[in-house]
């Protein structure tokens, strides 16, 4: 054989041999390029799982929420109008009284003696009764020159409206003035009806010192109102004082709303706002502020806290049909709408936090948590409205943990 056909075979040998040496060595390269990389990848930061909300357009509401109880506007207290053996009143709570129905029978004592003490008082007792008669009946004329107006402006901002020349808000304001002076008419002409009532029973107790008393007669003590039987304060017969309270007596259709609030909450408050009544039993009702009482007090909270409240009178505007099962003395739990939108730019309450002095939130861009400042506006215990530092759609955290800052990769859950 020759020397040429002896050195191919080694050559090819050769070739082989170089070929696996550089495939070897490019496995332990391959090999050690992913170790590399497995532990490159093991020390690199992991991004934090978080919770993710985002900025949205819709409804926002700001409301003070407390509860309340029912109570009959009007409402009246029958007393006896002098001191007597009083018969059993044979009437229940709930019972209906028309105006002028007897409601009890009084049977004098031994005649009082004619002195002069005795008949000063029961003058005094007829002056003070018509004197209430008058500032009543004075009451009503004011209220019905105050609706009077109400009513012209009612109809003056129905034309402008009608032309567009005024915003549907001073039509609104118009027709809630008119409203409200009506229920004060309505309030006012009760008071005539029991200042007139207080005032019968005044005469007719002085007349028991005149000499033509009749020892066997008795006093009936009728009713100054249409209502119902609210409360028995003296059910049983017996010996009754003058001035001894008999029955209290109401109209539960003429129902309002007292709510106690912090005096923080009140300065937010104006007559006319729109109130939510709910968990009374039914579903949800309407009402308006009609009054803020001038005069605070002074309530320990639950947990040992003094609190100073005042209270905040609500009329329903729902319709009777409504809240007829709604009597007088009943919880209910109130939302008074101080502030509403309905396209409004807002985020959850959770992804607001305080920073150097303002509000920031942690925006996600590109999976990494961006610490931004943002200006606030109106808010309630979920929401927060956004005015500026944000756009609606963008991603934010919620309820940072300490894990989130400025920079950190974040992963929703």
């Amino acid at each position: 054989m020759s020397d040429s056909e002896t050195s191919k075979p080694r050559s090819n040998k050769s070739k082989r041999r170089s070929l696996l040496k550089w495939i070897k060595r490019s496995l332990w390269i391959a090999a050690a390029l992913g170790l590399l990389a497995m532990i490159v990848v093991a020390f690199l930061p992991k991004p934090v799982l978080v919770d993710v909300v985002e900025v949205e357009r819709g409804a926002l509401r700001v409301t003070v929420d407390e509860d309340g109880r029912s109570r009959v506007s009007d409402r009246y207290v029958l007393s006896a109008p002098l001191t007597g053996n009083l018969g059993r009143i044979e009437l229940d709570p709930g019972d209906d009284v028309g105006e002028g129905e007897v409601i009890a029978r009084l049977v004098p004592l031994a005649r009082p003696l004619m002195d002069a003490q005795s008949r000063a008082e029961a003058e005094a007792r007829v002056a003070a009764a018509a004197a209430q008669l008058r500032q009543a009946r004075a009451s009503v004329e004011r209220g019905r020159a105050a609706l009077a107006f109400a009513d012209t402006q009612v109809g003056r901002q129905r034309q402008l409206m009608a032309r567009g020349t005024v915003a549907q808000v001073a039509l609104d304001r118009a027709e809630l003035e008119h409203r409200s002076r009506r229920e004060e008419v309505t309030s006012a002409e009760f008071g005539v009806r029991v200042a007139a009532h207080q005032l019968e029973m005044a005469r007719t107790a002085l007349g028991r010192f005149d000499d033509g008393a009749n020892a066997g007669e008795q006093m009936e003590v009728t009713s100054p109102i249409e209502g119902q039987v609210l409360r028995l304060l003296q059910e049983s017969a017996g010996v009754v004082q003058a001035g001894t309270p008999l029955v209290e007596l109401g109209d539960p259709s003429h129902l309002e709303i007292a709510v106690d609030v912090l005096t923080s909450d009140a300065v937010q408050i104006t007559p006319g706002q729109r109130v939510i009544v709910e968990r009374w039993g039914g579903d949800s009702l309407e009402g308006h502020v009609r009054l803020i009482e001038p005069s605070a007090f002074t309530r320990t909270s639950a947990l040992g806290v003094e609190e100073q409240r005042i209270n905040v009178v609500i009329d329903l505007d729902s319709p009777r049909d409504e809240w007829r099962r709604l009597g007088d003395g009943y919880r209910v739990e109130t939302q008074i709408v101080i502030w509403e939108a309905d396209d409004a730019l807002k985020v959850p309450a959770n992804a607001v936090f305080r920073h150097d002095g303002g509000w920031a939130v942690y925006a996600i861009v590109d999976g990494v948590a961006r610490l931004t400042s943002v200006e606030t506006g109106r808010r309630n215990g979920l929401e927060v409205e956004v005015i500026g530092g944000l756009e609606e759609g963008a991603r934010l955290v919620a309820h940072p943990s300490d894990q989130v800052s400025d920079g950190v990769p974040v992963e929703g859950r």
